[in-house]
């Protein structure tokens, strides 16, 4: 005989319910464990005590006589884990790492702008260099292009994005969101998502932010591909300007780092909503190493009409940065295509993507 409707519904329901407990308890752990009190014992019992809340708030769902007992006083625990997650706040005062030590930010007169704090290390090893940083002044009406880098290390699906603002005459300008690592930390995926760094805009040469990657970084090794993206010169300049008012923005009060929604493409991506053009959200911007053939697909990439394949050849630009090295062109030469474009290349106008 058939359940009746009510029943079936009740059952889905208290099966949903159990999956949110499941789901949550899994979080609050984790986030105790990342995020919770310094002593290793205490941090230890709260986030074994939030666990067994789980266990029994899971468990109660299975007894009617206790159900809605137990998830009133699970929803008590729930409140308290909440409020003490959403007091834990982000810092600019913090013994940083050297190559993140310095916040860089802007002076906007116009459209002349003084970028300070770029970095430019002379590196001789990737953790052996001679730190320095400068500024400079750029002309909003001489950008020219973006382009963007895409980094590789594990495998075709996963990428590390950032852009480069090309002011003419070999002057490039990178910018890459990462985090912002404290002495003696180092990156986890998993701790990304629980509030163990603050984001971080690293405003650099690009003898400093690619040459790292293709001259230095070695365990792993790192591939890089330089595109250049095509399309409206203003949404280029709208795009820089609003990397300039996140910059400045973090400069005054920081803001965390989240793996899944606040890292390096996404942060771009949602950079890139000031224009109306921009790209819509694709499950790519998330699988980052797929990002640079998206933008193909969508007509965003300087292509020279050449197949995705061949484009992604040329723009790999290792060889040509170990050979260029610590070059004052640089940028110039390890944009030199290894053969010859094709004859009706594409205009060299474009747009920030989005």
């Amino acid at each position: 005989m058939r359940k009746p409707p009510i029943r079936i519904a009740a059952v889905a329901g208290l099966l949903l319910l159990g999956l949110l407990i499941v789901a949550v308890g899994g979080w609050g752990v984790l986030a105790i464990m990342f995020s919770g009190p310094r002593d290793d014992t205490l941090r230890n019992g709260l986030a074994a005590a939030f666990g067994l809340a789980s266990l029994a708030a899971l468990i109660a769902l299975c007894m009617p006589r206790w159900r809605w007992r137990a998830m009133g006083s699970y929803f008590v625990v729930l409140v308290v884990l909440g409020v003490w997650w959403h007091g834990i706040e982000p810092s600019n005062q913090r013994d940083w790492l050297t190559d993140v030590a310095e916040l860089p930010h802007a002076s906007i007169e116009g459209d002349l702008i003084t970028m300070h704090n770029i970095r430019n290390f002379a590196y001789r090893s990737e953790t052996d260099y001679t730190p320095a940083w400068y500024d400079k002044r750029f002309d909003l009406r001489k950008l020219q292009g973006v382009d963007l880098v895409a980094v590789y290390w594990m495998g075709p699906a996963i990428a590390h994005i950032f852009l480069s603002f090309d002011f003419g005459g070999g002057d490039h300008l990178a910018v890459s969101i990462e985090t912002r690592k404290e002495k003696g930390e180092g990156y986890s995926t998993l701790k990304g998502f629980f509030r163990q760094y603050e984001l971080y805009y690293v405003v650099a040469d690009e003898r400093d932010v690619i040459r790292l990657r293709t001259n230095y970084r070695r365990d792993p090794p790192e591939e890089v591909y330089v595109y250049r993206l095509q399309g409206d010169l203003d949404n280029a300049r709208r795009l820089f300007l609003e990397y300039l008012q996140r910059i400045n923005a973090l400069h005054e009060r920081a803001e965390f780092y989240n793996t899944l929604t606040t890292n390096c493409t996404t942060t771009i991506w949602m950079n890139t909503r000031v224009n109306p053009s921009h790209l819509p959200f694709d499950w790519r911007i998330l699988a980052s190493g797929y990002l640079p053939e998206f933008l193909y697909e969508q007509g965003r990439l300087d292509s020279h009409g050449l197949p995705f394949a061949e484009l992604q050849q040329r723009t790999h630009v290792n060889a040509r940065a170990q050979a260029a090295d610590q070059a004052a062109d640089f940028s110039r030469r390890i944009r030199e295509a290894t053969t010859p474009l094709p004859a009706d290349v594409a205009n060299d106008e474009i747009d920030t993507a989005q």
